[in-house]
């Protein structure tokens, strides 16, 4: 197998070089477009690039699930005396539920933006490569950070929020009002 390279003006003048390759009968060509030609060779790398980033993704996502429930677990430790005493004037297990949840929420949007943030300034545009699988040729490739992929990031930090907080949230509830008055 090989490649040759056209430097053709229009995309006319690809229909009738691509027509007239078909017409040839002792020719076994194909014409295709340098872009489509790139990704073709990049299409196996892609696919182990991106497996490794959502497994990559998949146990950070874990751990920052870990370090929100420790961080709330630790908050309302801290403030069992004010969860004892909002309980005592009567306020039921919803409003602590959802003020804990509420916190574990703000905590990870300003987390979130954080990451966004410096995420943007350091890699947008930032270029690397790699080898090509199938032709062991390189790879060059440009990391992209559009407002849909900082939207996605900012839902998963929330998301890991509310998980980082629900069980925390669930325990102050349930914390019984005598044992958290004490335990100032």
């Amino acid at each position: 197998m090989s490649n040759a390279r056209a430097l053709l003006d229009a995309d006319t003048d690809v229909a009738v070089v691509s027509e007239r390759i078909r017409q040839e009968p002792r020719l076994r060509a194909d014409l295709v477009l340098e872009r489509d030609f790139y990704v073709r060779q990049s299409q196996a790398s892609t696919g182990v690039l991106e497996s490794f980033a959502y497994l990559i993704g998949a146990i950070m996502g874990l751990g920052a699930v870990v370090a929100a429930v420790n961080t709330m677990y630790s908050s309302v430790g801290a403030r069992s005396v004010e969860i004892g005493t909002l309980r005592s004037l009567g306020f039921s297990n919803v409003p602590v539920v959802i003020s804990v949840i509420l916190e574990a929420l703000l905590l990870a949007l300003v987390g979130g933006l954080l990451a966004g943030a410096v995420v943007y300034l350091v890699y947008d545009g930032f270029t690397s490569s790699t080898l090509s699988v199938g032709s062991l040729s390189q790879i060059g490739f440009e990391f992209a950070v559009t407002p849909r992929l900082l939207l996605i990031g900012l839902t998963s930090a929330l998301l890991v929020g509310m998980i980082g907080g629900l069980l925390p949230a669930l325990r102050a509830a349930r914390l019984p009002v005598v044992a958290a008055l004490r335990s100032g």
